[in-house]
Formats: C-alpha cells, sequence, structure tokens
C-alpha cells in the first residue's frame, strides 16, 4: 500500500504544483522527505496525508480509498487534468 500512496501523492503532485519545491512548501515538509516518499515508496505519517487532504480535500477521497464521487466534489488526478484539458479547448462544462 506505500508504493501505491506514493504513486497517488506524485500524481496530485504533479497535476496541483510545479514540482516538489512548490509541493512541499504547500503542504510545509521538506522537499528531500517528498523525495524519500516518491521515489522509494516509503509509507508517509499520518501528518502529511492530513495536509495534502488540507491542501487539496478534493482528493481526500480517492487518496485514502482509490474511490472517486464527482457528485460530491471528490476527484482524482486524472479527472482533474481532463477538466483542465477541456478548458483550455473551451470545450468544457465547468
Amino acid at each position: 500500500m506505500s508504493s501505491e500512496l506514493a504513486k497517488k501523492i506524485r500524481q496530485i503532485r504533479e497535476v496541483e504544483t510545479s514540482g516538489r519545491g512548490e509541493f512541499s512548501q504547500l503542504i510545509g515538509i521538506a522537499k528531500k522527505t517528498l523525495e524519500g516518499i516518491e521515489q522509494t515508496g516509503r509509507v508517509p505519517k499520518g501528518d502529511l496525508l492530513e495536509a495534502i487532504c488540507q491542501q487539496w480535500p478534493k482528493y481526500t477521497l480517492w487518496l485514502m480509498t482509490g474511490q472517486v464521487d464527482e457528485g460530491c466534489g471528490q476527484v482524482s488526478p486524472e479527472i482533474e487534468r481532463a477538466r483542465r484539458e477541456l478548458k483550455q479547448t473551451g470545450t468544457g462544462t465547468n
């Protein structure tokens, strides 16, 4: 499960920030800590997961369970990326 969480954290970072530095700053951790999690699959501590969920609440359900509920505003980075691409092309509805 730890490597799965690491992959999910990376997906959120890639969609929401310009890189590890910005992501680390936004959630209040050292960049080296984030690198260690992403590169080794180390289990993130609860306070780090909480910080991610507080910064980007729309990913909480997906981060913790792998499920989404768009009706409740709970999405995945993949859904968010698709929405942004649709907005850029002018084909999105919101």
